[in-house]
């Protein structure tokens, strides 16, 4: 029978659409109260692809094991809204250049049309989810653009300010010149990649002492114009150096410079060189240097008289470049450090757009690190010093560099001001927090997420852009008051203002203005917004707008039992989930979290929309089912935050070795399903129960027992895998070793009602992962409820099939298939095949404690008459011999066995039934097949469901097939 599996799945959803099962899940009786499960929200401006569809599965299949083991688990849909993803698509939309367009343009009016891109692929979102076979809450969902939601991001804004733990303050960071906005430092981890740099060896002439350089080497030549001092280690040993016949420009005096002693060969190279004086670092500190640009130090900047002079830095090592650092305080963290400790001249000479102030006059408005060409203006900076002298060496350089995780535009280390949250302050009870969490793959606790806790660093929430969640604090504009307000809720930003607040978004809150209790100057909103990442770490209170509503509920049900998102959440929404669930409450903010690896192409790149790499989700969907992807997704490497190459011929694989295998037992049980012994029994296991029904009962529990445990432990690997081994058992061994108990009208409704038992428990088992296929056998073995979705999980230790002597059973039938392992290799071995009987089977055994049913079962298998217990030592290993004596009498019967595996192929070519009996016509005179079907007529009779056998011409035949039986070419036919 063929199976349209794509198909059934089709009827399966439109079941679940047209009767609401999944709301009947949500609705149906949990004892066990509720099971919190977070969903971390999608953005929906772009399709789904693969890396939503394995987060998708995860977050799928353990809250159906929950549901079924008698948790209620909401699941609610999100959609994250705001940030830089959207508004770069209305910046390109708009052919928008710059954050002075946007402004130009009007906040209001660029706000709005990001409105109305947020939900630019919802239905196609919604289409893909429903096929997946995921549940999943899509009409009441919550989107962090709702004012609901943003009401509960200031309520938390307002307890982090109240607890003391946001300030402001003035540090470097990283930008992105073209979104023009500081990022956080999980932002900045996501963009790192490998790029090649213009580096240069730049030569600073000391003031007192012409002709002697101090070399500087530096991957970032766009930073020094903002030069103001150099750094050397106090207690690293320099060295003075002069090049074999370098000379000063008058011809006489050699010229020097001052390198670490550890850096010289690495420096000077091949070239001739000599020493000719060593120094401590501190002996070079204080001394004066010639600017290379003179941009600011001509222009009395504020502090000059500290700047262009050598520091001692704690930061500076001889592990590359020469041992010294050349100093910008405006743009390096270190580089800031130093500049407050010494009070040196700060020098911007780049806005946060990343172009060059106008006092650089050479280089006035350019790019410092343009995303079509990041050398470009490195590489004209270092011409012109070159042109001047001031180059030592050059070259390029590679190394890894962060981009922007949304426009990759190279990021540039920039100081400015920004809003922190302090998580420095409450580090420790962080870390204290996350012993609790349980994480799949366990290694991700103490590896990534750990070591990401370890070097927390205080948040930057601050960005300087305009579609987000806004920060609700309210500031004097008057110099010298900086009264400061911050709402944490709407009705007080309404009591204080007087005005009505129906939308939180920036262009809407930043009109409103109030009256200054402490002067008479007027309150205006600070312009930033939230960072994304403060928009999902709040989810949890937000998605319920919490405290406003759901106050108990959520306080009933914190922490989440359950999130899952991939590997790069670990520094990112897992981070800031627990970063505010220690800041509010004190505690973590979940207590299990699978991680996902990543799904890359067959040829291992990243999946590209542009290369065609790989095959669309709707393509796989329509030729194999949903089921086939997500359990090829759920026994892969990618559930243990590994990265995996996605093969369609294993999704291929799956379809065949699992589900069709699961679909043709199921035709096999409906074909024997009739009323009489098919519905409506008693299907427990009976006292006198056949050996395979036991086994079979057993192999079930143990199975079942081995899924339980593993999604008990969030494995969802180890929860899925097990079912392709049982259902290939299932069929391989009890339906093909029952199939004569099937035929046998005393044997039928014993191996009928354990057949319908294993398969109804197979579907509850398969239910979270393969859930179409898991319905569709619940439904066609008359499940007693609506759907599986509906049942409860087995109960595996208690049931009225529960085997007492399960294991014991299991290693009996293990020994026999043992001994029918050997059996067929060495009947292999001597080339007969097993339609041909043999007389006997010895086997050596010191511990083959097996029935008599089992030797049964060898016998059928192996096709042998007796099996008897050899003579073997204590301690031997199991052994086997076959008599490969072949009697008359055995050729004949093997020759009645060819002849029925022949008619009943072409009974099957024919897609003739049980009931469909029919005339075989065997075309042949030889004297051992006439005598084999005359001995054994009323068997193959029986095995054929004739009603004859004669000799004759099977030209006239309805069905006819040339075949050799012994060695003897036969023409056979059947006719209806």
């Amino acid at each position: 029978m063929a199976h349209n599996i794509p198909h059934i799945e089709e009827e399966i959803l439109s079941f679940w659409q047209k009767e609401n099962i999944f709301r009947k899940s949500l609705e149906k009786e949990s004892p066990k109260g509720d099971y919190i499960f977070y969903d971390g929200p999608p953005f929906a401006t772009g399709l789904p692809h693969y890396g939503h569809i394995v987060a998708s599965l995860m977050k799928d299949v353990m809250p159906r094991y929950f549901t079924m083991r008698g948790f209620h688990v909401e699941r609610k849909w999100g959609w994250d809204c705001h940030g830089l993803p959207i508004e770069n698509i209305v910046e390109k939309e708009l052919g928008l250049d710059s954050k002075k367009d946007i402004e130009e343009l009007g906040v209001a009016k660029f706000n709005e049309t990001c409105h109305s891109k947020v939900m630019l692929y919802r239905d196609e979102w919604k289409q893909t989810i429903d096929r997946l076979g995921r549940w999943a809450d899509m009409e009441n969902d919550y989107k962090t653009m709702d004012r609901e939601y943003m009401e509960s991001i200031w309520w938390v804004f307002r307890q982090l300010w109240d607890k003391d733990l946001v300030y402001e303050d003035y540090k470097s960071m990283h930008i992105c010149p073209r979104c023009e906005t500081t990022l956080s430092q999980s932002e900045v981890a996501e963009g790192y990649r490998e790029i090649k740099d213009q580096s240069v060896v730049a030569k600073f002439e000391l003031v007192d002492e012409p002709g002697t350089h101090i070399l500087a080497w530096t991957t970032t030549p766009w930073t020094l114009p903002g030069n103001v001092a150099l750094a050397v280690g106090a207690d690293i040993a320099y060295v003075k150096v002069k090049k074999n016949g370098e000379v000063r420009a008058n011809g006489r005096s050699p010229v020097h410079y001052a390198v670490a002693k550890d850096r010289v060969a690495e420096v000077f190279g091949e070239d001739g060189y000599e020493v000719v004086g060593e120094m401590k670092g501190s002996d070079l500190v204080g001394k004066k240097y010639t600017p290379l640009f003179g941009y600011f130090s001509e222009s009395g900047v504020k502090d000059a008289e500290n700047g262009w002079q050598v520091y001692a830095g704690e930061f500076v090592n001889t592990d590359e470049g020469t041992g010294v650092v050349h100093i910008a305080p405006a743009f390096g963290e270190d580089d800031r450090a130093l500049g407050e400790q010494h009070a040196l001249p700060f020098v911007q000479h780049v806005q946060l757009d990343g172009r060059f102030v106008e006092a650089v006059t050479d280089f006035a408005g350019m790019e410092v690190k343009p995303k079509r060409n990041p050398r470009e203006t490195d590489e004209k900076i270092v011409a012109l010093l070159q042109d001047r002298g001031q180059v030592f060496a050059q070259a390029q350089y590679k190394h890894t560099y962060p981009h922007c995780w949304r426009c990759d535009t190279p990021l540039l280390s920039y100081t400015t001001s920004s809003w922190f949250v302090a998580v420095t302050k409450f580090k420790d009870e962080m870390l204290k927090n996350a012993a609790g969490i349980e994480w799949m793959p366990a290694h991700m606790k103490d590896g990534r997420f750990g070591n990401w806790l370890e070097g927390a660093r205080d948040w930057s929430i601050s960005r300087q852009r305009f579609w987000g969640s806004v920060i609700p604090l309210w500031r004097c504009e008057v110099d010298g008051c900086d009264d400061m307000i911050v709402f944490g809720s709407v009705e007080e930003l309404e009591k204080k203002s007087g005005e009505k607040v129906a939308d939180l978004h920036k262009h809407i809150v930043d009109e409103i203005t109030f009256g200054c209790e402490k002067c008479s100057g007027t309150m205006r909103r600070i312009p930033d917004v939230l960072d994304c990442w403060f928009e999902s770490g709040s989810m949890p209170y937000a998605q319920l707008h919490y405290p406003f509503e759901n106050k108990e509920f959520f306080e009933d049900n914190f922490p989440a039992h359950f999130i899952a998102e991939g590997v790069d959440q670990t520094r990112a929404w897992f981070y800031y989930l627990h970063v505010l669930a220690t800041a509010l409450r004190g505690s973590a903010a979940f207590k299990n979290v699978i991680v996902n690896g990543t799904v890359l192409a067959e040829d291992g790149k990243k999946m590209s929309k542009r290369l065609q790499n790989y095959p669309a989700p709707d393509k796989i969907f329509e030729k194999y089912g949903a089921d086939a992807m997500r359990y090829y997704l759920a026994t892969a490497t990618v559930m243990r935050a590994e990265d995996m190459r996605f093969r369609e011929r294993e999704v291929e694989e799956v379809y065949k070795k699992v589900l069709l295998i699961v679909h043709n037992v199921l035709s096999f049980y409906k074909l024997y399903a009739v009323d009489a012994v098919g519905k409506g029994r008693d299907h427990s296991l009976q006292d006198d129960a056949h050996v395979l029904d036991t086994w079979i009962l057993a192999k079930l529990q143990q199975v079942g027992s081995e899924i339980t445990k593993s999604y008990e432990n969030y494995d969802i690997n180890k929860a899925t895998r097990p079912l392709a081994g049982f259902v290939n058992e299932l069929s391989t061994w009890y339906v093909r070793r029952s199939r004569d108990r099937f035929k046998d009208t005393e044997q039928v409704a014993g191996a009928l009602s354990t057949l319908r038992t294993v398969l109804l428990e197979l579907s509850k088992l398969m239910a979270p992962v393969m859930p179409f296929v898991a319905d569709y056998l619940y439904r066609e073995v008359d499940g007693t409820k609506e759907s599986v979705h509906l049942e409860d999980w087995p109960s595996l230790e208690d049931g009225r099939w529960k085997m007492e002597d399960g294991e014991k059973v299991l290693e009996k039938m293990d020994m026999a298939r043992k001994v029918v392992e050997l059996a067929l290799a060495e009947r292999a071995s001597v080339k007969i095949p097993v339609r041909q009987p043999l007389q006997k089977l010895e086997v050596g055994s010191w511990k083959l404690e097996v029935g008599e049913e089992y030797f049964d079962l060898i016998k059928d298998e192996v096709n042998v008459k007796e099996v008897f217990l050899g003579e073997v030592e204590e301690g031997g290993d199991l052994s086997v011999k076959l008599d490969i004596e072949i009697s008359p009498e055995l050729k004949r019967e093997g020759i009645k066995r060819e002849l029925v595996r022949h008619v009943n192929s072409l009974r099957k070519n024919m897609k003739l039934s049980l009931s469909d009996t029919v005339s075989v016509v065997v075309g042949s005179t030889d004297e051992d097949i006439v005598a084999a079907l005359e001995e054994h007529k009323d068997a193959f009779l029986a095995d054929t469901i004739s009603s004859e056998v004669r000799h004759d011409n099977a030209d006239q035949c309805d069905e006819q097939r040339a075949v050799k039986v012994h060695g003897v070419e036969v023409v056979i036919g059947i006719q209806k």
